[in-house]
């Protein structure tokens, strides 16, 4: 259900993701909620935001109309990619759509809005890259340090049991 802006009907959606099913999206969630979000109007999803090519952000995207109001946690959970977040945010400038961040506040299409989109998006940027680095560096020095790392799932013994 949306809300009545003069004959238009605008719709607050929310969207909430983590990077592993081993994450828990209830915090993200509890906060849309509780910011006005109907229960049945946010998309949630497990899956990296290295890529833009996501279910349930694309199942978004496609709601989304002129007038309606986007809600998310955190300017990251858009996306890792400063130039996926930015050419979404755009889109949704474009289209007179209102990105409200959680922890930022809306963004809109001022010089200052744009400003903190593009700061805040290079942060979630450089994040995402410290993690990487941090992730190489570790398997460097178990490379090193280990003679019996091995990097990638342990390989599993194929008995009869296991066989097709």
């Amino acid at each position: 259900m949306g809300q009545k802006v003069g004959s238009k009907t605008v719709t607050v959606y929310g969207y909430a993701r983590v990077s592993t099913q081993g994450q828990d999206l209830k915090d993200q969630v509890e906060k849309l909620i509780k910011n006005g979000v109907e229960p049945d109007n946010i998309f949630q999803e497990k899956f990296t935001g290295t890529t833009s090519k996501r279910p349930q952000f694309e199942a978004l995207q496609s709601k989304l109309l002129g007038g309606d109001e986007l809600i998310v946690a955190k300017l990251d959970r858009l996306g890792r990619k400063t130039s996926d977040v930015i050419s979404f945010l755009d889109k949704c400038s474009n289209e007179n759509i209102t990105v409200n961040v959680l922890n930022m506040g809306r963004l809109d299409n001022s010089p200052g809005g744009r400003l903190m989109r593009n700061v805040i998006s290079s942060f979630a940027e450089y994040e995402r890259d410290m993690i990487v680095s941090r992730t190489q560096e570790g398997k460097a020095y178990a490379k090193q340090h280990n003679p019996h790392y091995r990097e990638g799932r342990p390989k599993r013994r194929i008995t009869d049991r296991y066989q097709a």
